[in-house]
């Protein structure tokens, strides 16, 4: 999924960057699995600790302290952040619950994915089942299809 994301994006004379939590650094990984990724992908932050998510990311820490590092909102100003931190056109976000064990009441699985471009941005939840590194891997595809529908809506 991540190399006609990148062709369109390469097309268009656009940029990504991302801001992974729930992913740590595997959607990156899997952008840049791609040859010739460095033409459109400026590159990324593993905001993993929720302070980072602030610091670096410039998530809001009020959004953060009401509603936790796991929100729709706050999944979105991940987003932002990594189009403003890496100068990019597109940014993309994660944030969720890979397990083993639910956080801050939210089961397993849950996650929220963002894209954000120079039009508008668009926030996906949803439950993925399976253990960690199936629920990551979940989570990057997802998120590489949500960018693709983006790209497309945008066309």
């Amino acid at each position: 999924m991540a190399e006609p994301v990148l062709r369109l994006l390469r097309e268009r004379r656009q940029t990504l960057a991302v801001a992974e939590s729930l992913t740590g650094g595997l959607l990156a990984a899997t952008i840049v699995d791609v040859p010739g990724a460095s033409t459109v992908f400026r590159g990324g932050l593993v905001v993993y600790a929720t302070d980072l998510k602030r610091s670096l990311a410039g998530v809001p820490g009020d959004l953060l302290a009401e509603r936790g590092p796991v929100d729709p909102d706050v999944v979105l100003a991940l987003a932002d952040g990594a189009r403003r931190v890496c100068g990019a056109d597109w940014g993309v976000a994660t944030t969720g619950v890979a397990g083993p064990e639910s956080q801050g009441g939210l089961p397993v699985g849950t996650l929220y994915l963002a894209c954000r471009g120079p039009h508008g941005g668009e926030v996906r939840g949803m439950t993925l089942d399976g253990d960690r590194p199936r629920i990551r891997a979940g989570a990057v595809a997802a998120a590489l299809e949500l960018l693709a529908e983006a790209l497309g809506a945008a066309g």
